[in-house]
């Protein structure tokens, strides 16, 4: 049985094998030679001091016995190549995956539609994006196998503890590739390097044991009758029926949205958050989070520095979102003459650049005024659609004031935040281009005038990080759904459609890949055929 201590290291201490050793039998008064290994269970960075950073690790440490193999939970899947009852998933993402998996626990055949392809297969896509501003609509940095997180870093942290096992979701992606540091580091991140393999590797454990992936199937149909869905129709003219339908197409399936509307089946608006994206040379965040240049030696033991802030700006909030540490901005438009960026970062986190969505809160009410400002008509305050269409229309006002091919409009952050157009930019990691001008032309004036009193907040609190080495890059709107697809709160599913199970992302229920896995899996653990 092993022992668990729990140590106050220094960054070169952490990664010294013998050294750790020796604190180890010093904290627990025993001999070295008797520690036959050890493990970590928790891993966090305390970096409150200016003088001295430290590792905090708790770690099982054995004693005079043989180290123990990590004990995984996982998914019991069972044979469904006959099973008699099948669910249907729309869409692959961690939702999607993790739904299909927990079905399989259950013995229920999962069939998955997925409109873009197979992991591999998204790579061209997204090189054709990036290279030459050609967009696959339905293959691209949000659409395909594995979801938007697949190509968008693979980030695991999340806050919703209380929403379901977590262990045994990341468990699940250590089972199918991931690095076994995921189970114990504060803020857990696989990387957009790794995530391909893995998510590769649910997709064969699935096909192993009955279930069945179809990709290019992009749903554009449902047939509904006695309040029940019958079937769903493809764009390729297939159709597809099961006992149950799980929608998880993710936050930026507009398509799936509209279609409801059409089908009178209910939606509700839900606020979002719309901003930016600013990005830092990474050794400017590493001073400011660190509290000094970072040397070579330091290099060696910590990781790129990442932040996290949120102010309350004339009662809105504005925060950062989904931070990329040696990260890459990237093109995560979904439809064409529409900007949206967002970040990524590889396993090492190694690139010269630092960047995170800086987003302020928009609600209902906040588009009606801009739609009345532009003289939009059709819109009211039962209009479940109102903030999806707002989103969309700032999305190609930033296209358009680009210039097109998805280079996007950017500023200088100091002139960003005193109306001033940049004259040049600076080196940045998005690779389609930037193009110099003054953000107001493409954000609505109350998201503007906050990210600026919130972007020189945050400079007041980090030195360094207000400063015109840094870029703003518009815009970041994906922050999460603006549209929720309402759900029973005990049995997850619609409240007209019996057997319509609205999941995770998409449907206004989880914001993340682990949130939306463990969402996945309560909806298919709800479905009891």
């Amino acid at each position: 049985m092993p022992k668990q201590v729990t140590l106050k290291l220094k960054p070169e201490e952490a990664f010294d094998d013998e050294v750790l050793m020796q604190l180890i039998a010093k904290t627990l008064k025993i001999f070295r030679e008797t520690i036959a290994g050890y493990r970590f269970v928790k891993q966090s960075i305390d970096a409150r001091s200016r003088q001295q950073i430290w590792i905090n690790a708790t770690l099982d440490v054995f004693i005079s016995e043989v180290v123990q193999p990590l004990a995984l939970q996982t998914y019991k899947l069972q044979n469904t190549h006959k099973a008699p009852k099948q669910v249907v998933i729309v869409g692959a993402g961690p939702a999607g995956l993790f739904a299909a998996l927990q079905l399989l626990e259950q013995g229920i055949k999962p069939i998955i539609l997925e409109r873009g392809k197979n992991v591999k297969d998204r790579r061209r896509d997204l090189a054709q994006l990036n290279k030459y501003g050609i967009l696959n609509e339905e293959s691209n940095y949000c659409f395909g196998e594995g979801g938007a997180g697949t190509y968008s870093d693979g980030k695991l942290y999340t806050r919703s503890n209380k929403r379901g096992n977590i262990e045994k979701i990341l468990h699940c992606f250590v089972q199918y590739g991931a690095d076994e540091s995921i189970l114990y580091k504060a803020h857990p991140h696989i990387g957009t390097n790794k995530l391909p393999k893995i998510i590769t590797n649910i997709r064969e454990a699935i096909i192993a044991h009955g279930g069945e992936i179809h990709f290019n199937q992009k749903v554009n149909d449902i047939v509904v009758e006695n309040d029940c869905i019958k079937s769903v129709k493809t764009s390729s003219g297939n159709s597809f029926s099961g006992n149950a339908y799980i929608l998880a197409t993710g936050h930026s399936a507009n398509d799936i949205y509209e279609l409801l509307y059409t089908k009178n089946i209910l939606l509700e608006s839900k606020p979002f958050a719309l901003g930016v994206r600013i990005e830092h040379q990474q050794n400017i965040i590493d001073a400011c989070q660190y509290h000094t240049p970072i040397n070579e030696q330091r290099k060696n033991y910590l990781p790129p520095a990442s932040y996290s802030l949120v102010e309350q700006v004339n009662g809105r909030g504005v925060f950062s979102f989904c931070m990329c540490p040696g990260g890459i901005i990237a093109p995560a438009a979904t439809k064409n003459k529409h900007l949206v960026v967002n970040g990524w970062s590889p396993s090492k986190r190694d690139n010269e650049h630092a960047n995170s969505g800086m987003v302020v809160q928009v609600f209902l009410e906040d588009a009606l005024a801009y739609f009345k400002q532009q003289n939009i008509k059709g819109y009211d305050a039962l209009h479940p659609l109102a903030l999806l269409h707002f989103q969309s229309l700032i999305e190609a006002k930033a296209f358009e004031v680009g210039g097109g091919n998805f280079v996007a409009p950017a500023q200088r952050v100091v002139d960003f935040c005193t109306n001033k157009t940049s004259s040049s930019l600076p080196n940045c990691s998005y690779h389609p281009g930037l193009h110099a001008t003054n953000l107001e032309k493409v954000l609505p004036n109350f998201v503007h005038q906050t990210l600026q009193q919130g972007i020189k907040a945050f400079g007041a609190r980090m030195k360094g990080y207000y400063t015109n080495e840094a870029v703003v890059v518009g815009v970041e709107s994906r922050t999460s759904s603006p549209v929720r697809i309402p759900r029973d709160k005990v049995h997850y599913h619609h409240p007209q459609i019996k057997n319509l199970y609205p999941c995770a992302e998409g449907a206004g229920y989880a914001g993340g890949i682990v949130s939306a896995a463990m969402d996945g899996e309560n909806v298919a653990k709800a479905i009891s055929l």
